[in-house]
């Protein structure tokens, strides 16, 4: 892997996002061992002093990309689960979302994550939280729709361990096959069947 970064003049630091975005890169193609300042800094083709510019350590950096984390995967999937929508399959469309776009849900980072918890307890504490942040976000995305609490969260976490298991299971599939499936997956977690009209528009923003 090479993220040589072209440097605009003699003496450039690079940014806090260029080595962040390196050590992402790194993090979710070898694991978080291989996150190291030296290797980052030699791909970028920077000064390893230049890394200390914008993180004071290497724990620092492993910090930001947890919050990175946080702040994409859990934040974005609760704010779909927000989302405006007159019925139970339009919110779980919205939801859905998250499984086909990179930019809401970064599925290769959640399993860089949890791979990386294994054998740190202070992110698994972590990512069992976020976990349970996700879960009661989407319980109460089927409380709106008049489910009872135990319907709502039994549905929840049927839904949301499936789309886990896809990422623990590192699941491939082409977009058009996992979208054709979606409609029954709704139909499955929520009870009732989505309209044509909802999965015409589902479809069409995801352009399939």
């Amino acid at each position: 892997m090479n993220l040589q970064v072209k440097n605009p003049k003699s003496g450039w630091r690079g940014s806090e996002d260029v080595w962040l975005e390196a050590a992402y890169e790194i993090l979710i193609s070898a694991g978080v061992d291989a996150v190291k300042v030296m290797p980052l800094a030699q791909n970028l083709g920077l000064s390893r002093t230049s890394f200390y510019h914008h993180f004071d350590s290497r724990e620092a950096l492993l910090t930001a990309l947890i919050n990175r984390w946080e702040q994409k995967n859990t934040g974005n999937l609760i704010k779909r689960t927000e989302s405006f929508a007159e019925t139970i399959t339009e919110a779980i469309f919205n939801l859905f979302d998250c499984w086909i776009d990179a930019d809401l849900f970064d599925a290769r980072l959640d399993f860089a994550i949890r791979n990386w918890a294994q054998s740190a307890p202070d992110l698994k504490e972590r990512t069992e939280r976020a976990d349970q942040y996700r879960i009661n976000a989407i319980t109460a995305m089927f409380r709106r729709f008049d489910y009872t609490e135990g319907q709502a969260e039994t549905r929840a976490r049927t839904l949301y361990y499936t789309q886990v298991g896809y990422i623990s299971m590192m699941v491939q599939e082409p977009l058009e096959l996992r979208v054709a499936k979606m409609p029954t997956y709704i139909e499955t977690f929520s009870g009732v069947a989505a309209s044509p009209s909802e999965i015409n528009r589902f479809r069409a923003r995801h352009g399939v």
